[in-house]
């Protein structure tokens, strides 16, 4: 379910001057303050985003990364057990498994 933040319009309470709410997205939007019923408006702020950041992070998620070494060489930086560390685009045989990492 979404977080959004709400602030009191006048006095804070408990919860603060600005505070977290989890709601269902098809929820109407809080017009008041759940713990002290003070009116509350809603703010607009950024969602988070989660990026992978290692190589690690990216064979976990089932994503190939492959790096230029040379002219139609490529390391698979992300290879399983099953996968060759080298692809060579003339070799069909050497290119990332992607039928076991591609699903409905």
């Amino acid at each position: 379910m979404p977080v959004y933040e709400y602030e009191h319009i006048e006095k804070s309470c408990k919860l603060g001057k600005v505070f977290e709410w989890e709601q269902s997205i098809k929820e109407d939007a809080l017009t008041s303050c759940p713990e002290c019923g003070s009116p509350v408006k809603r703010l607009i702020s950024a969602p988070t985003l989660s990026f992978p950041k290692t190589n690690s992070d990216l064979k976990n998620m089932g994503f190939t990364k492959l790096v230029r070494r040379d002219h139609g060489v490529y390391e698979n930086v992300t290879a399983s057990e099953k996968e060759s560390k080298v692809t060579d685009l003339r070799d069909q045989s050497t290119y990332p498994d992607f039928k076991s990492k591609i699903g409905d």
